[in-house]
C-alpha cells in the first residue's frame, strides 16, 4: 500500500467500503462480498481535501482588500463571474472586437466550482452540435491559445475510453461512432482483448466491447483560465477580481420593456446594456438582482484523487457508465468520481464559499468505489489521498442555461453546466459571444437557450429540485430517443387529460403539457409523484405502470408496442383519428401596426383575406429558421374572448408547436419592441383547446357536428371559420400534420370535453381512433413534413430545409432575413435536406451517418417507420465534400447508404415525399 507521505497510512479503499456498509440502502448497485470480505471497520476514511492540480490560483490570492485594478465608468459587456465559462465568453467577446468588455470576478479566476473540476473532455456525445462544440473547445486549449499567447494551458491528450458492459451499451456507442465520423473524430470498436492491451489494468471479464477515442483528453482548470485572461486582455479586454457585485440595474421603457442599463459594485458603477451571468452556482442570486429566473440548483459533486499506482502512467481517461463512474488520469494516480442517485443539495449556497471544499460524504460515495475497484482491481489496494467535494450547478434537462433572459433585455446566461463547464466552454463561450453581438449565436442552440423552458417553470423551485436530481442520477443512463422524465410531471394539463388517460393515453412531457404520446390497449398508466427513485427516504413506487412502459422503450430495437402505433397511424390514413393538440401555443397578434409585424415577421404571404390559414416560417437576421408555425387572418370580436378576441386595426392568430412556445413568444416580443411595431401579442395558450380530426372519414364525420358546409368548395385547404361544432362556438381551421384531409377545432377550455366527446360518438360508424404524437411523428415524416428542431433548426434557412415555398420572394415586400435568403438563393446552397428509404427492416433514430458514392456526407436528423410505405424513413442534410453548392444533380447521381450502430444499409434518396407526392390527400382527393 502506498502513503501521504505523512505518518498515518492513507486508507485503503476498500477499507472505506467496508466502513460505509450502513449506507447501501441508498444505493443503485449493491456493493459485492469480494470488496467487504475481512477489511476492518476501525479505519476512518481520509480527511485531507485538496485539488490534485500542481498550481491552482488560490495560493496566488492576495491578502489586499478590494478590486485588482480601477473600475470603468462603462462596458459594452459586463461578464460576471471569473471561471470558465466567463473566461472563455470575455475571450471569444474580445477575439469577435468587442474591445470593451469587462469581466468581474468577486475573488480571484477560478475560485467558485472551476478550480476543483476534473476537467475530462470527450469528444463524442449523442447531438451533432455539442460534437462541434466540443471540438472548439478542444481547439482552443489545445492550439489557439498556445499559438496566441506562447503558455501552455495544461491540455494533456490521453485518449478517452468507453466502457460497455451489455450490448445495448455498446450500441449506443457505435452510435457515437457513427456521428463521429461525419465530424472527423477518430474512434474505435475495441473487443474485450483488444481493451486489455491497451489498458492492462483493467478488469475486462465483464466487458461486452469499448470505445476508444485517442484525442480525448484533460483540462488544467488554473492554466486554461489565466491563458484565457492573457489572450482576451491582449486583445483590449479588462479583468477586474476581489470585485462582488451587488445588483443590476434596469430600466422600464415607455412601452413596458426591461432593458439593462448597470451593474453595482461595493467600489462602483459600471453603465452597460449588456450583462452575461456566468456565476455558477451563484447564478440564481445574480438573477434575483434584476428579476431574472435561473432555473438551477447547486449540489455536493466529488472526486477522490488515488495514491500512486503503479503502470497507470499514460492510460486513457475511462467512463463506464454502467457503473456510473469515470476514472482521469492524474499522472500515475487516477481521480475517481461518479455521478450518484441521492446527491447532496446545496441548499444555502454562501456568498463567502471561494476556493472552497466540503467533506466528502462517505455514504453517498461509496457506490462509486465499488465500481472504480470492479473495473481496476488495483484500486482495492490503493490508498486514497485526498477527497475534492465542491459545489456545481445542475439544471432540469442536465444542459446548460445560455441567451437573452425572457424577463430582461440585455441580460445573458452562461451558467448551469453541470460540471461539464470547461469541456464544454469553448464552443459556448463563442457562442454566447456571437449571440451578444449579432443577436443569435451562429449553430442551433436551442438545446441550451434559458427559452426551451416555459416562464410558468423556471421559477418552480419544486419543479427545479426534482427535475435537476433525476437528470443528475440519469446523467450516466442511456439515451434513449423516446425516454421521458418522471419527475416534475403534471404541471400542464389540458381540459382532455383525465379522459384521454382513463382510455389509456401515455402521456408524453413538453414544456410542462402533458400530451399524448401513444394510447396503451392496457388500460390507464397514470404518471404518479416522483419517488427520487427511492432516495432521501422515499419509497420505490411498486408496480409503476407508466415506468414500465417506459422501460420497454429503453432498445434501439423496435418498442412492443410498434404496431400499437401502426394502428392509430393506419386508421389515420384508412378511416379517421383524432389527436389532442391541445399544448399548442396559441396567440394573437392584434393591433394597429400588427399587418407590418406580420409582414416582416413571417417569410410567407400573410397579406390574404380574412379568413385564410398560411403556413410560413420566421427567420433570423441571417435567414435561419426560428420557427415554423400557421397564421390565420381574423376580423375582430364583438367581446373579449380567447376564442375572437376584440381589437382595432388587424389581427392575427398564430398556432405553434407547444414544445417551443416559449422561444416563439420571445422572438416575435423581441421583434416588436426592436422595431417599434404598435401591437400586442396575447398569449392563450391555457384558455383554449384544440383538437384536430384526420383522414378521409374526417369530412363526413364533421359534417354532422359542424354548422357549415365542408365541401372542398365552401371550405377549401388554408382557409378558417368560426362555427359551432355540437352547439358550441369553435374555430374550425382546414389544415393537416399527417397529410390527410382533416380539421383542427380551436376552442374555449370549457367545450373541449363536449366537443371531442360528440366527436367520438359520431365518428363511431367510421371506427374512429385516438392518436398520439408517436403517430404524428411517423405520419409527418411519411409525407414529408419538417418538425422544428429536428429537420429543421435556427441553422437552417428554408431553401436548404425544401421550404421556399414560405418565402415571399416574388413579393416586393421585406421580411426579416430576407436578404440572407435572396443571397443564398443566388450563391446556392452548400446542404440540402434529403428524405431516404432503405428496405431492410430496422428502426433509426437521428444521427445515423449518410454516405455518398463512400464518402461521409451528412447525418440523420430525424427518423421514424412509415406504416403506409412500409418503410423506415429518414431526414438528413447532405453537404458536398468538395465544399461547393449541393445541386440536384449532385443529390441524383450519387449511391446512398445509411451508417446505423457501424453497419451500413443501402438508401434511396427522394427528392419528393414518398407518400402522396402530388398532395391530393390534404385537398380531399382519394
Amino acid at each position: 500500500m502506498f502513503c501521504t507521505g505523512t505518518l498515518m497510512p492513507a486508507p485503503q479503499i476498500s477499507m472505506i467500503l467496508s466502513t460505509t456498509v450502513r449506507s447501501t440502502s441508498f444505493c443503485r448497485h449493491s456493493l459485492s462480498s469480494r470488496s467487504l470480505r475481512c477489511f476492518s471497520n476501525a479505519t476512518v476514511p481520509t480527511t485531507e481535501k485538496s485539488v490534485p492540480y500542481t498550481r491552482t490560483l488560490k495560493e496566488e490570492t492576495s491578502q489586499k482588500k478590494g478590486p485588482s485594478k480601477p473600475l470603468p465608468k462603462d462596458a459594452d459587456v459586463v461578464v460576471i463571474g471569473g471561471g470558465s465559462l466567463g473566461c472563455q465568453t470575455t475571450y471569444h467577446l474580445a477575439k469577435m472586437g468587442v474591445s470593451n468588455v469587462l469581466l468581474l470576478e468577486r475573488d480571484r479566476l477560478t475560485s467558485g466550482t472551476t478550480w476543483h473540476t476534473a476537467g475530462l473532455l470527450w469528444q463524442l456525445r449523442p447531438s451533432d452540435v455539442e460534437v462541434e462544440l466540443l471540438a472548439h473547445t478542444r481547439n482552443v486549449v489545445s492550439r489557439d491559445l498556445q499559438e496566441e499567447t506562447g503558455l501552455h494551458t495544461g491540455w494533456i491528450q490521453n485518449g478517452g475510453l468507453f466502457i460497455a458492459s451489455n450490448k445495448q451499451r455498446l450500441d449506443e456507442y457505435k452510435r457515437l461512432m457513427s456521428l463521429g465520423k461525419v465530424y472527423g473524430v477518430e474512434s474505435y470498436v475495441l473487443s474485450p482483448a483488444e481493451t486489455k492491451d491497451l489498458y492492462p489494468l483493467m478488469n475486462v471479464e465483464d466487458l461486452y466491447g469499448t470505445l476508444y477515442v485517442p484525442k480525448d483528453g484533460t483540462m488544467d482548470p488554473a492554466g486554461t483560465c489565466t491563458t484565457l485572461a492573457r489572450a482576451a486582455t491582449a486583445r483590449g479586454a479588462t479583468i477586474i477580481e476581489n470585485c462582488p457585485v451587488t445588483g443590476v440595474q434596469v430600466r422600464t421603457d415607455d412601452l413596458g420593456v426591461k432593458q439593462v442599463v448597470a451593474v453595482e459594485t461595493r467600489h462602483g458603477t459600471i453603465q452597460t446594456t449588456h450583462v452575461v451571468n456566468c456565476a455558477g452556482a451563484w447564478a440564481r442570486t445574480l438573477g434575483q438582482m434584476a428579476g431574472v429566473n435561473v432555473p438551477l440548483i447547486a449540489m455536493h459533486h466529488a472526486y477522490v484523487v488515488t495514491e500512486r499506482i503503479e503502470g497507470i502512467q499514460n492510460m486513457p481517461n475511462v467512463r463506464d457508465h454502467d457503473a456510473s463512474v469515470y476514472l482521469r488520469l492524474q499522472g500515475d494516480a487516477l481521480s475517481v468520481g461518479g455521478y450518484e442517485s441521492n446527491p447532496v443539495f446545496w441548499d444555502d449556497v454562501s456568498d463567502d464559499f471561494s476556493f472552497g471544499l466540503f467533506d466528502l460524504d462517505w455514504d453517498v460515495f461509496t457506490q462509486h468505489i465499488e465500481g472504480a475497484i470492479n473495473r481496476v482491481p488495483v484500486l482495492e489496494k490503493t490508498g486514497i489521498k485526498s477527497t475534492v467535494c465542491g459545489p456545481e450547478s445542475f439544471t432540469a434537462d442536465h444542459k446548460p442555461l445560455l441567451g437573452e433572459a425572457p424577463e430582461v433585455r440585455g441580460y445573458f446566461l452562461g451558467c448551469g453546466f453541470n460540471s461539464a463547464g470547461m469541456m464544454l466552454g469553448g464552443g459556448c463561450g463563442k457562442e454566447l459571444a456571437h449571440w451578444i453581438i449579432h443577436g443569435r449565436p451562429e449553430k442551433d442552440m436551442y438545446a441550451y437557450d434559458i427559452r426551451r423552458f416555459h416562464s410558468s417553470l423556471t421559477n418552480n423551485n419544486c419543479w427545479i429540485r426534482e427535475r435537476s436530481h433525476e437528470s443528475y442520477a440519469k446523467n450516466y443512463s442511456v439515451v434513449f430517443s423516446h425516454d421521458e422524465p418522471l419527475a416534475g410531471r403534471n404541471m400542464r394539463k389540458d381540459p382532455l387529460h383525465e379522459v384521454l388517460l382513463q382510455q389509456g393515453c401515455v402521456f408524453q412531457e413538453r414544456h410542462g403539457w402533458e400530451r399524448p404520446g401513444w394510447f396503451n390497449p392496457q388500460g390507464p398508466a397514470p404518471i404518479l409523484d416522483y419517488d427520487y427513485y427511492g432516495a432521501y427516504g422515499h419509497g420505490v413506487h411498486e408496480g409503476y405502470a407508466y415506468n414500465q412502459l417506459l422501460g420497454k422503450e429503453y432498445t434501439f430495437d423496435f418498442p412492443p408496442h410498434h404496431d400499437v402505433i401502426r394502428r392509430e397511424c393506419l386508421t389515420c390514413r384508412n378511416t379517421v383519428a383524432v389527436f389532442n393538440m391541445s399544448y399548442f401555443g396559441k396567440f394573437y397578434l392584434v393591433g394597429p401596426d400588427a399587418r407590418k409585424a406580420a409582414d416582416w415577421l413571417f417569410s410567407a404571404d400573410v397579406s390574404k383575406p380574412v379568413g385564410s390559414t398560411v403556413y410560413t416560417c420566421m427567420l433570423n437576421q441571417r435567414g435561419g429558421t426560428e420557427s415554423d408555425l400557421t397564421v390565420s387572418h381574423i376580423d375582430p370580436g364583438l367581446q373579449t374572448s380567447p376564442l375572437a378576441p376584440k381589437f382595432e386595426g388587424d389581427g392575427y392568430y398564430l398556432a405553434i408547436g407547444g414544445a417551443v412556445a416559449q422561444h416563439n413568444w420571445c422572438h416575435i416580443n423581441n421583434v416588436l419592441q426592436d422595431k417599434s411595431f404598435r401591437c400586442t401579442l396575447i398569449d392563450c395558450s391555457e384558455d383554449l383547446g384544440m383538437i384536430s380530426i384526420q383522414g378521409p372519414a374526417s369530412r363526413a364525420l364533421l359534417q354532422e357536428l359542424l354548422d357549415t358546409d365542408l365541401s372542398n368548395e365552401a371550405f377549401p385547404f388554408s382557409t378558417h371559420k368560426l362555427v359551432k361544432a355540437a352547439g358550441h362556438m369553435v374555430r374550425a381551421i382546414r389544415l393537416s400534420f399527417v397529410g390527410e384531409m382533416g380539421w383542427e377545432l380551436h376552442m374555449p377550455r370549457e367545450v373541449c370535453l363536449p366537443v371531442y366527446q360528440a366527436v367520438m360518438k359520431a365518428g363511431t360508424k367510421h371506427n374512429i381512433t385516438n392518436a398520439g404524437y408517436r403517430a404524428i411523428d411517423s405520419l409527418s415524416i411519411e409525407k414529408g413534413y419538417r418538425h422544428w428542431h429536428a429537420d429543421l433548426r435556427p441553422d437552417d434557412t428554408p431553401l436548404e430545409a425544401g421550404l421556399a415555398f414560405t418565402c415571399k420572394l416574388k413579393t416586393s415586400t421585406p421580411f426579416l432575413g430576407r436578404e440572407a435568403v435572396e443571397k443564398q438563393k443566388a450563391e446556392g446552397i452548400c446542404k440540402r435536406l434529403i428524405g431516404f428509404t432503405i428496405e431492410e427492416r430496422v428502426p433509426m433514430f437521428g444521427l445515423e451517418a449518410i454516405w455518398r458514392n463512400g464518402q461521409a456526407v451528412g447525418h440523420i436528423r430525424r427518423a421514424d417507420y412509415g406504416f403506409a410505405i412500409d418503410k423506415t424513413i429518414a431526414y438528413g442534410y447532405l453537404r458536398n465534400p468538395n465544399g461547393g453548392p449541393v445541386s440536384l444533380d449532385f443529390v441524383r447521381s450519387g449511391e446512398y447508404a445509411l451508417e446505423r450502430m457501424g453497419v451500413l444499409y443501402p438508401a434511396t434518396a427522394h427528392l419528393k415525399s414518398p407518400f402522396d407526392a402530388d398532395n391530393k390527400r390534404v385537398k380531399g382527393i382519394y
